[in-house]
């Protein structure tokens, strides 16, 4: 643990962070010289500073059984109302997705500058607040990243690590606090940068909205995929102790996968993610994986007899709509038996 001296510079480094960057976007053109010289000193003081924050322990948030959902990538209208919520397990909505990409035709990268992709017009501050309000097990996050942003690959590119993680500490606290987010999820699938600068960047950014209580709950997303999984395990090797679920997506798993296969592949992801809280998962698109068809409900009623059950994620409310959310309410009914 470090001392409550250099706890206390970090916090004032965060703060000439954001009002630096704040004041170097409105006034750049009357103070350019004075701000990039604001701008270079900070940097050195992100390097000092950070080189302390790698070794700090964030205790982690309590973790308990937990389903969660993403929802919004789609543009189906879904609400948080319309999602059947089960008062006996925490219920975590993960909004789909907020990208550090120009919103055009031919999207470009800005730099840990995020803006929110998701369905803003259904999803807002409000129905959040209203949300929260009527389920008190209810919490809200975001997914940064994702698939694709306008049909394409929606790849993490920072210009540097320091640069990115300023740009990403002011655009998502912003975000955070104007939308009333507990949650952070990272989702990237694409990388053009190497693993210890995807680590870097990511475990900075989890390590200042978990010590100035931004968020309360972190998450990583990823697959089996040689890439993704070199980038993830590079950030938890870094940072596991900021990570408080690993949302793996089993479902891109192949389609048609069996219970045993599931249950190895769990097993599987438990030793590279060691120690961590995997949550296991489906799709509502008919993607891949071990579907409730086929028999996941019944390997989660394995693992819960195993004490491995930490909770289920389902991608995304957008596709469950035409069901009716039944499986929704099957996975709350499973955790809440779990408790």
């Amino acid at each position: 643990m470090p001392c409550r001296r250099e706890a206390k510079y970090f916090k004032y480094w965060c703060q000439l962070c954001l009002y630096t960057n704040k004041k170097y976007k409105e006034s750049f053109k009357l103070q350019e010289s004075m701000e990039s010289f604001k701008l270079w000193i900070s940097l050195l003081v992100l390097q000092t500073l950070l080189s302390i924050s790698r070794t700090t322990a964030v205790v982690p948030a309590n973790c308990p059984v937990v389903f969660r959902e993403y929802i919004g990538a789609l543009g189906k209208n879904v609400t948080f109302s319309d999602v059947p919520i089960n008062p006996n397990v925490e219920f975590h909505f993960l909004l789909s997705f907020a990208i550090d990409y120009t919103n055009t035709n031919s999207p470009q990268p800005t730099n840990g500058d995020f803006l929110i992709y998701w369905d803003a017009d259904n999803l807002t501050p409000s129905h959040i607040s209203s949300i929260k309000a009527k389920h008190k097990n209810v919490k809200v996050g975001v997914s940064l990243g994702g698939d694709s942003v306008n049909g394409k690959n929606a790849t993490f590119a920072p210009t540097s690590i320091t640069s990115w993680v300023r740009n990403a500490i002011y655009s998502i606290t912003k975000i955070s606090k104007e939308y009333h987010l507990d949650a952070i999820d990272i989702d990237y699938e694409h990388f053009n940068v190497d693993p210890n600068t995807f680590a870097e960047c990511i475990g900075r950014l989890l390590y200042f909205l978990k010590q100035n209580n931004v968020i309360s709950y972190t998450s990583i997303a990823p697959y089996a995929d040689d890439s993704v999984q070199e980038h993830y395990l590079a950030l938890w090797r870094k940072y596991s102790h900021l990570i408080d679920y690993v949302n793996f997506q089993f479902y891109a798993y192949a389609k048609g996968t069996t219970i045993p296969q599931f249950l190895q592949y769990f097993e599987t992801q438990r030793c590279n993610y060691k120690g961590g809280k995997i949550l296991v998962s489906f799709g509502t698109n008919n993607i891949g994986g071990l579907s409730p068809e086929n028999g996941f409900f019944d390997a989660c009623t394995i693992l819960r007899r195993q004490g491995k059950l930490h909770g289920i994620f389902i991608w995304s409310a957008d596709n469950s709509m035409k069901d009716h959310f039944l499986n929704e309410k099957l996975s709350q009914d499973l955790l809440a038996r779990a408790t």
